[in-house]
């Protein structure tokens, strides 16, 4: 991978530099500005979200954390100093700092990618293989699969310290230094390509294969059912009971399909299209004598990284009721008696209920495709709340 600190097309033989023009100064300057702040206050707002709400602390969501920590330092680390080399033209932060900044960037980048990966893996084996999730898709487990995602990247990253320098670049009108590679290109090439088939096709490959195996699962084959069920269906007195089970049950289920596919196809696509541009110009630059640096090309480049690692928290709170609800909590915008957890009786209108059935009854979820997935369990705990299912049969309880 190009270095995201590294200056654009310049002339690297004596000759008269040119600075960048102040359209592109300003251009790029409030462009990428505005994704790192959005980025960083959403991100941040996701990890506080997580960690300060119970119902919140979920296996899925501990992946979640993962990957906000890893877009923040790609926003920090790779957003933030190119704001300086677009004003600047030179690198700032010394040797220090471009070793430092350098190997952040990697380490932002790659373990972004492996929770994205072990993500993944989580949703397949959730959905999929529900029974071998009770085991495997656990919270413990999750923190160990984050502590060794991170110590991994950490140690691989490590060769960068060795890779990058400072260099100064002499023209006939100034001296400008730069954070590059201290290794001829053709060394730090293979490291690109090995990065660009772990950290980017595998990933891609393995998302797609796992999404469209859950796909055919939640379209081809029914929702998995307790054994339970099937002995209260002999009973007639559970006759009703189970009708009005049945109805609520296919309602979620077709709402869950269409949130599921929505969410799959939210994952795959922006992975896939806010980094293909910048993957494509490392391989291209790679088969190429001169590399193609367009300034401007480089700026779409650099705003899709930053953008994907921004748009997270939209996602999350275009997608989840749960985190919507969480988010207006932290922002403070909700009314203080609403941030408390509700014990609300059958008298209590059915507008007040649909308000918190989703944020106060769902604490046995790991993920928001979980929710999205209608089980037994959360039906019995819908009972609880309401004596008569009868009653309530319209109450969607997978509104995502």
């Amino acid at each position: 991978m190009e270095n995201f600190t590294s200056s654009p097309q310049r002339n690297q033989s004596a000759g008269v530099w040119t600075d960048y023009s102040l359209q592109y100064k300003v251009t790029s300057s409030l462009l990428l500005l505005l994704i790192c702040a959005l980025g960083i206050v959403g991100n941040v707002m996701v990890i506080l979200v997580v960690l300060t709400t119970k119902h919140m602390r979920t296996p899925t969501n501990c992946y979640l954390v993962s990957l906000a920590v890893a877009d923040l330092m790609v926003l920090t680390a790779a957003g933030l100093p190119t704001i300086t080399d677009s004003l600047f033209g030179s690198w700032v932060f010394g040797h220090y700092g471009c070793l430092c900044i350098t190997y952040f960037q990697y380490l932002g980048i790659n373990a972004s990618s492996c929770s994205i990966t072990a993500f993944t893996i989580e949703r397949y084996i959730a959905i999929c293989h529900p029974i071998k999730a009770q085991f495997l898709c656990t919270l413990s487990r999750a923190k160990k699969i984050i502590v060794f995602v991170w110590a991994f990247t950490c140690l691989y990253c490590v060769m960068w310290f060795y890779l990058s320098d400072i260099q100064e670049l002499v023209y006939d009108n100034v001296t400008i230094i730069t954070c590059g590679y201290r290794v001829p290109r053709k060394f730090y090439l293979p490291i690109y390509f090995f990065d660009f088939g772990a950290f980017f096709v595998l990933p891609l490959l393995l998302s797609a294969v796992l999404y469209g195996l859950i796909a055919r699962i939640l379209f081809l084959n029914p929702l998995p059912s307790d054994p339970k069920d099937k002995k209260k269906n002999g009973h007639a007195n559970h006759a009703l009971s189970n009708s009005c089970k049945n109805s609520r049950h296919s309602s979620s289920t077709a709402t869950s399909r269409r949130q599921v596919t929505k969410m799959l196809a939210v994952v795959v696509i922006l992975f896939a299209a806010l980094w293909m541009p910048y993957r494509t110009l490392v391989v291209v630059n790679s088969c190429l004598d001169r590399a193609y640096l367009d300034t401007w090309f480089l700026l779409f480049c650099r705003i899709c990284i930053y953008l994907n690692s921004a748009i997270n928290p939209v996602i999350y709170n275009a997608m989840s009721q749960k985190f919507r609800a969480a988010f207006r909590k932290i922002c403070r915008c909700r009314a203080k008696g609403s941030d408390k957890p509700a014990t609300y009786s059958v008298a209590l209108t059915y507008s007040a209920v649909k308000d918190t059935s989703m944020v106060e009854s769902t604490d046995h979820f790991t993920t928001e495709l979980e929710e999205l997935t209608v089980t037994d369990e959360l039906l019995s705990d819908q009972k609880m709340m309401f004596p008569d299912a009868c009653v309530y049969g319209k109450v969607n309880f997978s509104d995502a």
